[in-house]
């Protein structure tokens, strides 16, 4: 991985898992909305501008059917070969979109990351304005809000879809692990400090044992004591070895949320949705990042996917099997995956509740055969 330019994130590096553990700790469940007074940031409006954007005819031309999706963070407007996604003027501890100004801005690094590994799909930002008679798209009025404009993808051909349908081909692998290969090979590497990498990773694992532990959640707590006490044996026996991958430069401003869903197998490939409202969260030894990928392609019953991946970028990503770090950052993120899920249920009214607990279980269950494995190889080396 021959370092290119680099830039000092800080002395202490904010892992996803951190910024969102401080959120989790805190208790604040539910996002804040903007309460700065200003008419377009109101619950009134906000419904305005869904119930505008939600109608076929407020596209030019008009189109027969809008469907919506709603996230944490956005709504998102699914029009014939257009997607439309609005930004929630919400604020959490590690994102805040909570003015028109703010939310600009998160819409324009939102098009410009993306135009990295999907240039042909994200297709600019544009204001939604308001005049005398509403709300347009694009027009003379005044801005009231900004919408990220993207070319609608088909989800039958994504990652995720061949997984679940088990039409994945290695020739598709090769030409993802290609694609992959190219970005971390070329990725901005980050500064930080070896000494705060294991103390960072420590942290936001105890985030996760506190929430995943909570009794109302009725999770396997023997379990979760399991994983937690190897995770922590990692870190006080191979801290070093973690040390030493900051020393060579393996972190790097990674993709953040590298999901098979958000990564597609129909020419030119494309890979969406960069975690985009906070460098911070993007700056990943790209060894876990893989580690992730891995882990989701097993969850959805092809490991085999996944250790395609993991062989054709090892040697870049420095990835050596006796030291126990692709484990670790797994189980890392296995728990992280389990603890997020879990926390929907915090929602005051959760969609699909009964989703969440069997999801969680499941993340707790891969996370439990990786912590048998990394404690069977620390056995090995001591």
């Amino acid at each position: 991985m021959a370092p290119t330019k680099l830039f000092l994130i800080g002395v202490k590096p904010v892992t996803l898992q951190l910024a969102i553990a401080i959120f989790m700790l805190q208790r604040h469940d539910q996002p804040s909305f903007s309460r700065s007074g200003v008419e377009n940031d109101s619950a009134a409006a906000i419904a305005r501008k869904v119930s505008f954007l939600s109608r076929p005819d407020s596209y030019t031309p008009a189109v027969t059917e809008v469907r919506v999706r709603e996230t944490h963070m956005s709504w998102v407007f699914m029009n014939g070969e257009r997607v439309y996604k609005l930004k929630k003027p919400v604020r959490f501890p590690y994102l805040d979109f909570s003015t028109l100004e703010r939310r600009a801005a998160a819409c324009r690094a939102e098009d410009d990351l993306n135009r990295r590994l999907a240039r042909d799909v994200y297709l600019g930002v544009v204001p939604l304005t308001e005049n005398a008679t509403g709300y347009a798209i694009d027009g003379s009025g005044r801005i009231v809000d900004w919408l990220v404009v993207m070319r609608k993808l088909d989800e039958n051909e994504t990652l995720e879809a061949a997984l679940h349908n088990r039409s994945l081909h290695c020739r598709q692998l090769e030409r993802l692990t290609a694609i992959l290969r190219d970005f971390y090979s070329r990725a901005t590497r980050i500064l930080t400090d070896p000494e705060a990498y294991p103390v960072a990773l420590y942290k936001a694992a105890i985030a996760d044992w506190h929430v995943l532990m909570n009794p109302r959640f009725d999770l396997p707590r023997g379990c979760i004591e399991r994983i937690a006490a190897v995770q922590r044996r990692f870190l006080a026996e191979r801290s070093n070895i973690l040390k030493d991958r900051i020393h060579r430069r393996h972190i790097v401003d990674a993709h953040g949320d590298l999901r098979p869903e958000h990564i597609w197998l129909s020419a030119p490939f494309p890979i969406i949705d960069w975690l985009e409202f906070n460098a911070h969260l993007r700056a990943l030894d790209a060894l876990e990042e893989v580690a992730f990928l891995h882990l989701e392609c097993e969850r959805l019953g092809s490991r085999w996917a996944g250790d395609l991946i993991r062989r054709r970028l090892a040697r870049l990503l420095g990835d050596d099997p006796a030291d126990g770090v692709f484990l670790f950052y797994r189980i890392g993120r296995a728990m992280l995956r389990a603890r997020l899920s879990i926390a929907h249920l915090n929602d005051i009214q959760p969609r699909t509740p009964e989703k969440w607990p069997r999801l969680a279980r499941a993340y707790l269950r891969l996370a439990e055969v990786d912590a048998k494995r990394l404690e069977r190889l620390l056995m090995q080396r001591r």
